[in-house]
């Protein structure tokens, strides 16, 4: 019978299954291009929609071909979001607290995937989702519970230090490790869109956990308002619109990289 490791080298080995694994990085590079895009314009016009995936996914199923493409996200971000779970198995080190925590990163990555190509579906079926809506929800959920006040703080720590993590890989270029780096200019170019979208992914992240805290602190889930909220607060503080703008300028950079780790990835 073979074991989970060895199921998961097995299910690894597939082309096809490496192939919609980049195309999944493909298409979240696609959704940073547009939440990018969207940012910028918010904080440049009075408008924009609103700035996460929702808001990308909403773009995506207005233009000629919408649908073809939103099942394209499907398709790419459930095989990527499958893709880490096998990764989960295949996490290997002597050090079992270390082991551990590769695992638990590598489930992290699989559940924001997979529930990115959820809402994807939803909008590729006919329907809608709220991004920001759905951070609310579950913040009341969590504020309902006995210790939720407690639960939804250490829910915007957590989410704090991945945005923390987020712009120390792109500060130190860890981001390369992922990737097989192309020679020449273009290496150049993706070290810079690497380091400028990761720290700019890390910064927006980083305030939607601070916002978590906020509705945690004040026991109101209206504070949790997500991605688009926490780049709306960003156009509030002093040179916000600026701020704004790099974020945007960030982001779209972030997802370009996304394009070259699709083909560079070390899968």
């Amino acid at each position: 019978m073979t074991n989970p490791r060895g199921a998961a080298r097995q299910a690894q080995s597939s082309d096809a299954f490496e192939m919609l694994a980049r195309l999944g990085y493909a298409v979240n590079g696609l959704l940073h291009l547009i939440i990018g895009a969207i940012a910028i314009t918010i904080a440049t016009t009075a408008g924009g929609g609103s700035a996460d995936q929702s808001g990308a996914l909403g773009r995506l199923a207005s233009t000629p071909g919408g649908g073809f493409l939103l099942w394209v996200v499907v398709v790419g971000l459930a095989a990527l979001g499958l893709w880490q779970i096998t990764q989960v198995f295949r996490v290997s080190d002597p050090d079992t607290k270390k082991a551990w925590g590769k695992r638990a990163k590598e489930a992290g990555k699989a559940v924001a995937y997979l529930a990115i190509a959820v809402t994807a579906f939803r909008f590729a079926t006919g329907g809608s989702s709220s991004s920001s809506g759905d951070t609310q929800s579950l913040s009341a959920q969590l504020l309902g519970t006995p210790g939720g006040v407690i639960l939804l703080f250490l829910v915007g720590l957590g989410v704090v230090a991945v945005g923390l993590y987020f712009i120390y890989k792109g500060a130190t270029k860890k981001f390369l490790e992922d990737i097989r780096t192309p020679s020449g200019t273009v290496g150049s170019a993706t070290e810079r869109l690497g380091q400028a979208g990761y720290i700019a992914k890390g910064i927006a992240v980083a305030v939607v956990g601070v916002l978590f805290g906020v509705a945690a602190v004040t026991t109101d889930p209206a504070e949790a308002t997500g991605l688009d909220g926490a780049l709306r607060s960003l156009a509030e503080l002093p040179f916000g619109t600026a701020i704004l703008v790099a974020v945007g300028i960030g982001l779209v950079a972030y997802g370009v990289y996304c394009f070259v780790r699709a083909r560079t990835a070390r899968l």
